[in-house]
């Protein structure tokens, strides 16, 4: 009787030894598809959309950590679904594109002219003899100032935007 329980049990441990380094495989490779979805968003999507970027790479090391436990089901569930969510990811991520692109087409547009108006009027009060009754010369030369960060802001914007930082 005792060496058939033990004969059975070692059958069982068999049995569940192959039928996890059978899984081990498929877990492998579903793990590599996903690690390189993800792998190929991240550039696009981590400045875009950050949250979703880090919550599809938070999935792949749970499905990582679910491989290196033993849990290959699991493994292979989880990597399954992670190209799906990089899928969804870079969609979101190219609509925020698009978004940026808009707002900064609206901005290019009428920010040079409102700039243009406070040059032209900041010189126009620069040229004066007197100044108006509610500019000092201080305010005058902080607007001086202003005017300055303002056009090397803006340069160092549309610079920025050229090289594709949103």
């Amino acid at each position: 009787m005792f060496q058939r329980i033990l004969t059975l049990v070692t059958g069982l441990v068999f049995a569940l030894v192959l039928v996890a380094c059978s899984n081990k495989a498929p877990a492998e490779a579903a793990l590599k598809v996903a690690d390189e979805a993800v792998a190929q968003v991240k550039a696009s999507a981590a400045k875009l959309v950050p949250d979703q970027m880090q919550s599809l790479e938070s999935g792949l090391a749970a499905a990582k950590d679910k491989f290196a436990k033993g849990d290959y089901k699991g493994a292979i569930a989880d990597a399954q679904a992670l190209p799906g969510k990089a899928k969804d990811v870079l969609a979101a991520a190219e609509a925020k594109k698009a978004e940026f692109t808009a707002s900064w087409s609206n901005l290019s547009e009428g920010l040079p002219k409102m700039v243009d108006a406070i040059k032209s009027r900041v010189d126009i009060l620069s040229q004066a003899k007197k100044l108006p009754q509610n500019v000092t010369a201080e305010n005058l030369a902080a607007a001086k100032g202003n005017l300055a960060e303002i056009t090397d802001g803006w340069a160092k914007a549309q610079e920025a935007f050229k090289a594709g930082d949103m």
